[in-house]
Parts: C-alpha cells; structure tokens; sequence
C-alpha cells in the first residue's frame, strides 16, 4: 500500500475504484436508482391533484394523451391513458384551465417526473366559458352559424324526427303538443342528454335522420328536432360539443334546436335552422294549429264562394247593359235585303248581255269555218310533210360514211394485233403470265417464255457476269402431253380476243 493512501491523500485519479474501510454505501446502478426514486415518488405523491393550463396538448393514435400543466413559474408533463381519455367529458385543448386528478411518477427513460391523470375536469365555471367561447370563435370563423346557411321550415312536415331522452318529460311534452295542434307522425331516435358518450349519440342521431333516403321501412323526415330540459352549463354541455354543432350544421334536413329554457343557449342553437326557447316551443313552430288552418279554409271557401257570386252577378249587369246597346236582328239585316234585290235585278240584265255577247262571237268563228279555207290549209301542211319525208340519196351517203369508218377501225385493229410481229421474226417474251419489257425484269424473274409464231419456248435467264461455259441459257423444250397442256394454258391467257 502506498505511502499516501497510508496518510489519508485524495486517490481518485486512480485508476481502479476500491473500497475504503467504513466505507457501507455499496455503488448503485442507474436502474436501481431510477427505480427507488419511482417509488419515493409514488409513495408520496399517490394521489394528487393539480391546477393548471393546458399546454402542448397531442392525442396520439393509440388513444393515449399527453400533454403539459403550468402555471406563470413551473410547468409537468402529464400523460391520460386511452381509457381516462375516453371518459373525459371535454374536449380538452391548449388554453384551457383544468383541474387533474391523479399520481406522480417517473419516467426512467428521460430521468424527468410526469403525472399520470385519471380525471381531468374544468377549473370552475369561468375555465368552462372560455372553453366555450373558444369554441364558438373558431365554428364561427368557418362560417357554420352563417345567416344565408338557414333554411326555411315546411309549412306542414308528414314527418318529425326528434333527437332527445325517450324517457324523460321533453318528448311527452312533445308529443303532446303536436298531438294538440296538428297530429303528425314522429319518429323517436333515443339518445342520452348529459353525461358520458351523450354528444356522440347526440351526433350519431342527427346524422341518422340525415343519411335516410326513404327507400326503407321507415319515411324520411321533412324536420328533425333536437331537444333537451333545462339545467346548468354543466348538464347542457353535450350540445356545446364540436362534433354536435358539425352534425347539426350538415344535416341536409331543417333543424330546430330547443335546448333548456328560454335563457339556456348552447352551440347547437346557433348551428341549427332555427332556435326554439323550449322544446314545446319547438313543437309549436314545426307544425301549424289544425283548427286555425280548417277555419281559415272554410273562411276561404266562403270569401270564394261569395267572390264567385258577387263575380256573376256584375258579368249579368254587364251583358244586360251590352243588349240594350245592341242593334235588333231586322236593323241588322236591311242593308243586306236591299243589296240583294239590286243584285238579282243586276244578274237578269247580265245574262242577256252575256247570250248576245256569246252570238256575236259564235258568228265571227263560224265564218272562219269556210270550206276554201280549210283547203289552202291542208295543202299546206302536205307541203310540209312532202319536205320532211327521208330520201334514198341522203341513206346511201350515211351507209357510205359508216363503212369507211368501219375499214379505218378494223386496218387499226389488225395493226395493234400483238402476234403480228411474230410472223416477221420477233418473239414475245413472258414470265408468270405477263409480258417481261426489259432485261433486268427478266434477269429478276430468271424463266421466262419464250412466244414465236409457230409456239412457245422456255428459257432460263442469268445473270452475264456469273455465266458459266457449257450451261445452256435455253431449257429445253418440255414434250408430250405436258408441253401441249402448258401452250394451250398460256394461249388462253394470251388470246386478245379470248
């Protein structure tokens, strides 16, 4: 042992750790420590509540929550399981002032304090309004309580679907005041109205009566109405809810609100078609008074009846007035009488001057009739017909005219004919059946035909620069039966005039 551990120098630069005598605080691992804090920690701060603003606030795809508490010097990080969360009767956000229920913890891995919540809750009233006029602020900014967004009520809805308790006295109320005014039929779709899960029944409903398109068993509503009691903000809550005021805003069928009493005014009001103070207020503006609208119908018929009355009674004055006014019959007519008989006075004096019209004409044409003079007329039209006739000489010169056109024709017929060069020492060359005009065509087609006047011969053409010496150009001629049956083959294909 060394001189200066023997009198009591500092050795902790050296190298190795060892124990000094007395020394009974064994090396601790980081585990081990992290764990004895945890449960300190929980031993001490097992159940707690805290005071504070939500900051940092991040809802995690598992459920879970996590988010900051502070106030103006400290802030802790807190985190709410999926099943606390699901409990949480708010939508909790950054800003808001809540009040958390739970224990202190650590986290090991960040060596950092947290406090697992089990109920959070609103610190007080005044935290709930700003909550709500948060709320309010933001819907308003995208336009969902919009005047030119409400629409108006039917004036006589076959069917109502109501949102509300089915158990407790606002549909009675209902129901009854609609039975009183104007029975109609109701559809009842039960929800809860406070607590846990209300506002996403609440929501599920109306967009329920939404999504129906009267295919099924049931009608579709013409008017959905979503009611509830009075009571505190607390208990109205639920209809203050984001995903209430969505669905009521989309509903695509007119919506009447009537939440609590004539003081109570939720979101849901503001989102809805229109606002009623009650829920029998409610019933009252959804459907008119039967009895009114049979009165003024019978009104109605009276005011027509007498309308029509009074109507016929000024039509009959009117045409009473318009007969005196007309002329009789026999002053209507006597113009028409008088013309008359200066009109059959006028015909008997025309037919007179018609006939002796006609006699003098009938004379004039008569002495045209003569017979000398029919004579000089048909001479003449012999005359005519002598000029017209076809004489001999005239035929003789057309036949001679069509002959000698006809010679000119058939010397030029005999001078196109294609075997005459043949008889002068020429030969029609032919491949595949068509004549071959030039060397390379029938160094292309390599046989070719030979044509001369007294018949065909085969020849094989090749190419100058590869002819070898001894290898005829010429095949020979094909004989017997095969030979015939080609040349008569080829001089049918070949005849002009075939």
């Amino acid at each position: 042992m060394s001189p200066e551990y023997e009198a009591g120098f500092d050795v902790s630069g050296r190298l190795l750790a060892e124990e000094r005598p007395g020394d009974n605080a064994p090396p601790l691992t980081v585990s081990e420590l992290s764990a004895s804090l945890k449960r300190a920690v929980e031993d001490r701060f097992g159940h707690v509540r805290l005071r504070g603003e939500i900051s940092g606030f991040k809802r995690a795809a598992s459920g879970h929550l996590y988010l900051c508490l502070k106030d103006d010097s400290a802030v802790i990080d807190g985190v709410m399981w999926k099943g606390g969360a699901q409990r949480l009767a708010f939508a909790a956000q950054d800003g808001v002032e809540v009040i958390a229920t739970g224990k202190l913890t650590t986290y090991p891995g960040r060596s950092k304090y947290q406090i697992v919540i089990e109920r959070m809750e609103l610190a007080g009233e005044g935290a709930l309004m700003a909550l709500l006029e948060k709320l309010k602020a933001k819907l308003a900014a995208e336009g969902l309580f919009d005047r030119d967004r409400k629409r108006p009520l039917p004036f006589m809805p076959r069917t109502i679907g109501v949102v509300t308790s089915p158990t407790g006295a606002v549909i009675r109320d209902i129901l009854h005041r609609l039975a009183d005014r104007c029975p109609t039929d109701v559809l009842v779709w039960p929800v809860l109205v406070q607590g846990q899960d209300a506002a996403q029944q609440v929501a599920r409903a109306v967009r329920g009566f939404s999504a129906m398109d009267g295919s099924g068993p049931l009608p579709r509503p013409d008017l959905v109405i979503v009611a509830r009691g009075g009571g505190s903000i607390e208990d109205l809550w639920s209809f203050n809810e984001e995903i209430v005021v969505r669905a009521v805003a989309n509903c695509s069928i007119p919506i009447i609100s009537a939440v609590g009493h004539e003081t109570d005014t939720t979101l849901c009001d503001f989102a809805a078609d229109m606002r009623a103070p009650t829920p029998t207020a409610a019933a009252e503006m959804a459907v008119p008074v039967r009895a009114e609208l049979l009165a003024g119908l019978t009104d109605l018929g009276l005011r027509a009846g007498r309308a029509a009355r009074r109507g016929l009674a000024q039509a009959r004055e009117r045409l009473d007035m318009q007969a005196r006014l007309m002329p009789t019959p026999d002053s209507l007519l006597e113009g028409q009488r008088q013309r008359l008989d200066q009109l059959s006075d006028a015909l008997a004096s025309g037919l007179r001057h018609r006939a002796a019209d006609a006699r003098v004409r009938l004379g004039l044409v008569g002495g045209a009739l003569r017979r000398p003079l029919l004579d000089r007329q048909l001479d003449r039209a012999k005359e005519r017909l002598d000029r017209l006739r076809l004489r001999p000489d005239f035929l003789v010169r057309v036949h001679q005219d069509r002959a000698t056109a006809f010679d000119r024709l058939s010397r030029l017929f005999v001078s196109l004919d294609p075997d005459r060069p043949l008889a002068l020492g020429f030969a029609r060359v032919m491949a595949s059946g068509h004549v071959v005009g030039s060397a390379a065509a029938a160094r292309t087609a390599g046989s070719v035909t030979l044509w001369f006047k007294d018949g065909p011969a085969d020849a094989l053409v090749a190419d100058p620069a590869l002819e070898k010496p001894g290898v005829p150009l010429i095949s020979p001629e094909p004989r017997g039966a095969a030979r015939k049956a080609r040349t008569a083959e080829e001089i049918r294909q070949q005849d002009l005039f075939s």
